[in-house]
């Protein structure tokens, strides 16, 4: 059964307290979200295994330990995800990169797959899906169907904030997904907005509106 985890590490809500802020700019908040990343990955990076190899210091031969051989993949939901994608690589430099692209149909209000390109080596990786917020659940749910679809067998999520919605629409339609959140808040407008969140991350990285 996947777990959620909530971090509660005072730099990460340090951080998370000038992303919400209505008055932080859009570069600022740009490097706030890559930094906040960074901080997420080291935690989500815990259980990672590891293996003993040999080196030489400059002052003897010593038996020491480094991560064994998993192969990693960072897939960012299109368009915002990609404003947490390089916080991670900074910490894991070898991992690749795959992309999920989604919108959400107007009529059914379900999210729509318009492209995917995932490493060709799926069932092999480990992913961490990324998205800065977890809202209604849809897209995320409907990106881990896609990575599953393809093959991917190990894939954890990842996100700044959550409302409680979101947390249990991926919870029901993928038991074996561990949650990861910065944050978890109190709830969802009727717009579909989590309260207190952060607005749109998407505008906010970029600019836009």
């Amino acid at each position: 059964m996947g777990k959620v985890y909530v971090f509660d590490h005072p730099l990460i809500q340090h951080k998370l307290t000038y992303i919400r802020d209505i008055n932080t700019g859009t570069k600022e908040f740009r490097e706030l979200v890559d930094e906040v990343a960074s901080l997420m990955a080291f935690e989500i990076t815990r259980d990672l295994p590891l293996e003993e190899v040999e080196i030489e210091t400059p002052v003897s031969k010593s038996k020491s330990k480094v991560i064994a051989g998993k192969k990693l993949g960072i897939i960012p939901i299109l368009r915002a995800g990609l404003g947490m994608v390089d916080g991670i690589l900074k910490l894991m430099p070898a991992a690749k990169v795959g992309h999920v692209g989604l919108y959400r149909d107007p009529e059914t209000l379900q999210p729509v797959e318009y492209y995917v390109k995932l490493p060709s080596d799926v069932e092999e990786r480990d992913f961490i899906v990324v998205d800065p917020m977890l809202a209604t659940g849809g897209s995320a749910a409907e990106a881990i169907t896609s990575l599953k679809k393809r093959g991917a067998k190990n894939i954890k999520f990842m996100c700044l904030i959550a409302a409680p919605e979101g947390v249990e629409v991926v919870k029901k339609e993928h038991p074996d997904v561990d949650i990861y959140i910065a944050a978890l808040d109190e709830k969802l407008n009727d717009h579909g907005y989590i309260v207190p969140g952060l607005g749109d991350a998407g505008d906010r990285l970029f600019g836009t509106k």
